[in-house]
């Protein structure tokens, strides 16, 4: 069917992430069609976009599950998958070619960085082989043995996999080792804790590969204990995160959007994670002048550079709000 719009596929659609793309979308300078997707029709996500698709029950490493998406595709004429969960990155990103045969481009990272960042450890060995000062971390069995190797409590928990906040927890003594040891249902690790809440930043840029990046946006951040961004406030210059950005986009190449999330100990950015995806703060990010929904379709669908957006300066908060649906309303 042909509308005269690009029909755009954001997966997600029940969270802040998802959401905050389809918003992005709607503020580009492209006359879009968004096909939402999500596990649940439950949320004002399927309110917000023009056609829903909700995500069948089963498996997503299924045969049933890319069948889904084979039919979803050739029905609405998908030209593009913006993904806006983790969980729909890793599946898409295993499934490249099974994609590139259908003739839809998927907004992906590089994939090697998207593998690296997958397992917490493993990344935070590959950023101490390319030179750059990690977080300390080691995975003890005792209390003592992690007291031995990172210094004095408190010390952080982290599950090896995952993003956000969730799982972590903080560890002031013993007793918080060894419950939250018993308690955890993955492989973990346990970091120092590296400087004040006052001193995180989250950067925002987008990778070209070896034709150059656009950014970065550089936000002072407040987190919810989810780990989303409740309050930013752009920060117009500032040496040590824009040489470490400069450092990391050199040493890991990312493409496409991507999340760089920092704290700073004495005039050291010390990276608290990579996410090679769209992030929880990409509509604050498009309230400033990049749009990396909109930097998407001109790199993934039409293979042009974007061009270099013109960021302005504020402070954005998140706050709560209604939406309501009547029952006579239309879904």
């Amino acid at each position: 069917m042909n509308t005269g719009k690009l029909t755009i596929a954001v997966t997600g659609v029940g969270a802040i992430i998802g959401q905050g793309i389809v918003k992005s979308l709607r503020q580009s300078k492209y006359n879009v069609r968004v096909v939402g997707i999500d596990r649940s029709d439950n949320s004002p996500g399927p309110r917000l976009v023009d056609i829903f698709e909700k995500k069948p029950d089963g498996a997503e490493d299924s045969q049933t599950y890319l069948e889904y998406w084979e039919r979803i595709i050739r029905v609405h004429g998908i030209e593009l998958v913006l993904p806006g969960l983790e969980l729909d990155m890793l599946f898409f990103n295993a499934h490249r070619d099974f994609f590139s045969r259908l003739g839809v481009k998927v907004a992906l990272n590089n994939p090697q960085l998207i593998e690296q960042t997958a397992d917490k450890w493993a990344f935070g060995q590959a950023l101490t082989a390319s030179g750059y000062r990690a977080i300390p971390a080691a995975r003890p069995q005792s209390w003592s043995e992690a007291i031995s190797a990172l210094g004095p409590a408190p010390l952080l928990l982290k599950p090896l996999r995952g993003n956000g906040s969730r799982g972590i927890v903080l560890l002031h003594d013993e007793a918080d080792f060894d419950y939250w040891k018993s308690k955890s249902l993955s492989e973990w690790m346990v970091q120092r804790v590296v400087g004040t809440i006052e001193t995180e930043y989250t950067v925002g840029v987008f990778g070209m590969g070896k034709s150059g990046t656009l950014g970065p946006l550089i936000f002072r951040r407040r987190l919810s204990s989810a780990g989303n961004t409740l309050t930013a406030e752009v920060v117009s210059a500032h040496p040590v995160i824009e040489a470490a950005v400069a450092t990391l986009m050199q040493t890991f190449d990312p493409i496409g959007p991507t999340n760089f999330q920092f704290r700073l100990e004495s005039d050291h950015a010390y990276l608290l994670e990579i996410n090679p995806r769209f992030s929880s703060s990409n509509s604050l990010r498009t309230a400033f002048g990049f749009n990396e929904a909109e930097m998407a379709v001109d790199f993934y669908l039409y293979g042009k550079t974007p061009a270099m957006p013109r960021i302005t300066t504020g402070i954005a908060w998140r706050y709560t709000e209604d939406f309501v649906t009547h029952a006579s309303d239309s879904v």
